[in-house]
């Protein structure tokens, strides 16, 4: 199984659609994002699934539970494979009511990958990353979501927390020496496979490099030497 999902976080859906162009023939699952889908929709969903490619729709829902409930079932009719919420009790508990018996998998977002322990108290938090960290993924668990997504700095931990059975999507994946913008936490793909992720979400590294493809092929090599 190829474990690449391309983050489409683009301003266009044309550009988007560029993307997915260049890199069709190695990667059948792309991440649509709050930015595309703001421009794109369910439209530019749609197109993604008609050309046979899987769908990670990473809107991270987080309101009350009848309108997380409401939504995730317009989004279980849809096709998508990976639908992300943040790891709430109420509105995770709402998901999975809404999500009924579609094939749609779950992701409880745990602590953004942008997010540091120096940002911790400006958010009302008094715990530490770690803690804030297990919380979330106990509620996660109790609340019967599929999977989480997490940093690779944590995945190591909790692919042993949570068993085999559990769908974990490591953003924050950059190559050896590959910039790593307004990420905090991040791992090479390689690192992140390693520690158990089952998916690596990869965005810039491939979506502005100059040859797209060829990007993605760098990473594929990296994971299969």
């Amino acid at each position: 199984m190829n474990p690449i999902i391309i983050a489409l976080d683009c301003e266009t859906a044309a550009e988007a659609r560029g993307i997915v162009d260049a890199t069709a023939a190695e990667i059948d699952f792309y991440k649509v994002g709050l930015e595309l889908y703001t421009v794109g929709g369910m439209g530019f969903v749609e197109e993604l699934l008609g050309r046979g490619k899987k769908v990670f729709l990473d809107l991270k829902f987080h309101d009350i539970g009848e309108t997380v409930k409401r939504a995730v079932k317009q989004v279980a009719k849809s096709g998508v494979s990976l639908l992300t919420v943040h790891a709430e009790p109420e509105v995770m508990r709402a998901a999975v009511e809404g999500r009924g018996d579609a094939a749609l998998q779950l992701l409880g977002v745990t602590v953004l990958t942008s997010i540091a322990q120096s940002d911790l108290p400006a958010m009302g938090y008094q715990c530490s990353l770690p803690e804030l960290f297990a919380v979330r993924v106990r509620n996660a668990m109790e609340a019967g979501v599929d999977g989480l997504v997490c940093s690779p700095l944590e995945v190591g931990a909790l692919r042993v927390q949570v068993g085999p059975g559990k769908v974990l999507v490591t953003p924050g994946v950059r190559s050896a020496g590959a910039a790593v913008g307004d990420q905090k936490r991040v791992a090479t793909p390689a690192a992140a496979m390693a520690a158990g992720a089952t998916y690596l979400v990869v965005g810039r590294q491939v979506t502005r490099a100059a040859d797209p493809g060829a990007a993605v092929r760098q990473i594929l090599a990296e994971l299969n030497p």
